[in-house]
Formats: C-alpha cells, sequence, structure tokens
C-alpha cells in the first residue's frame, strides 16, 4: 500500500499508473538524479516545417532555450537533429501517400524548410547538428547522432522536439534500447494530440525511462 498519494509532476500520467511504477520499483523516477556533464539535450525535428501548423510551438520553443542554455552552462551537450529527405523511400511513400511525401521532399531540398530550426530556437556554437535518414534519431545506419554522443561520454539523453508520439518516441525508445538514461520533457514536445501524448508518455514512464516537465528537470540539473 503506498501511505501517501505520489502524483506524477507533469499531471499527464493516470494516477493509476504512477501508483503501479512506484509500487514496482519504489520511488517515482528511474533516473532522481543525473550528471548534467554527461547528459545530451536532443531536439528532434523542430524546423520549420514541421513548427509551421503547431499552436504550442512558441511555448515548447521557449522551454527548449532554457533546458539548453542551462544544460550548457552545466557543461552538458546540445543536439540538433532535422530530417531532410530529399528522395523518400519508396515504403515512406507508401504509407505517407503522395501529396504528403511530394511536401516533405520539397522542405527536405538544400536550403529547404527542414534543413533551417524553427527560428525562435537558439543554437550556439559548439552545439552538434545532425540529420536522421528516418524517424528515430538513434537506429543504426541512419544517423550519426549515437557515436557522436559516444564521443563526448554521454549517458544521459533529454528528449524535446516533434512529434512526441513518432519521432521523438522512437527516438527514445532506441536511445533506451543502447542503454541511455532517457528523459522525456512532457511540456517541451509539440504532439498530434493530447490522447495521443498522454498515451506516449505513459508508456515510456512505465517501459523505457522517464518523463518530467521543464520546471522538474532544471531543478535535478
Amino acid at each position: 500500500m503506498i501511505k501517501q498519494l505520489v502524483r506524477h509532476p507533469s499531471g499527464i500520467i493516470p494516477q493509476e499508473v504512477v501508483e503501479k511504477v512506484f509500487r514496482r520499483r519504489g520511488r517515482l523516477h528511474a533516473f532522481p538524479t543525473i550528471d548534467p556533464t554527461r547528459t545530451a539535450l536532443v531536439v528532434i525535428d523542430l524546423d520549420r516545417g514541421t513548427g509551421r501548423d503547431k499552436p504550442n510551438v512558441q511555448q515548447v520553443a521557449h522551454n527548449i532555450n532554457i533546458l539548453a542554455s542551462t544544460l550548457r552552462q552545466k557543461g552538458g551537450v546540445v543536439a540538433w537533429v532535422t530530417t531532410p529527405i530529399q528522395n523518400a523511400p519508396e515504403i515512406f511513400r507508401a504509407v505517407f501517400g503522395e501529396m504528403t511525401t511530394d511536401t516533405y521532399e520539397r522542405m527536405g531540398q538544400n536550403d529547404g524548410d527542414a534543413t533551417k530550426l524553427w527560428p525562435e530556437l537558439r543554437a550556439e556554437a559548439g552545439d552538434i547538428h545532425t540529420t536522421k535518414q528516418g524517424h528515430s534519431a538513434f537506429f543504426p545506419g541512419k544517423t550519426t547522432l549515437h557515436q557522436q554522443l559516444q564521443e563526448k561520454a554521454i549517458e544521459s539523453l533529454i528528449v524535446v522536439g516533434a512529434v512526441t508520439n513518432v519521432c521523438c518516441e522512437a527516438s527514445a525508445r532506441d536511445a533506451y534500447e543502447l542503454q541511455y538514461k532517457v528523459t522525456m520533457i512532457s511540456d517541451a514536445l509539440i504532439g498530434q494530440s493530447s490522447a495521443l501524448d498522454q498515451a506516449t508518455l505513459t508508456t515510456f514512464f512505465r517501459c523505457y525511462g522517464d518523463v518530467r516537465p521543464t520546471e522538474d528537470m532544471l531543478h535535478i540539473l
């Protein structure tokens, strides 16, 4: 029995799941502390194309800028990941359809929207800028991010960006399989709906890593 009601600070994880996880591991968070000097903020697909029609992009960008600034000051790493699709694979076209695929290919051309960070984001010298060729930023053969982070002895990841239940989730799950300590930031992610956000973050909290809001992550940094 839980003597005192434990709530998740994000407000998005169902209470029954919070209590189940707490009983199972004896604490709310998988990673109560992290070493900032061995941590990377991984910003997924927040380019001018992805953010163009998302109403919360300004608040998300604000939270990411704060996290990035704080982590840099503490000796950590910031990695910006984009997906400029120039020639979509056949399977991609079959799944997404002709019109959407053509749009992605147009944005992925040199100097297209998919090659440029959302204008309100603040990158700095020393940050990592890399691309991926699929949904995940950690799938072998489709990105070099893992190798770049290993060169910097990174062991913990803070995952933010777009879209919560697609590229962010795929990246976070693959990073878990690579033995990173992964935390997804609930109010620094852009999703397709609150229900999909909740489903993704609830499953991740239960089975893969941690979920925290920005303020909570700033506190442990």
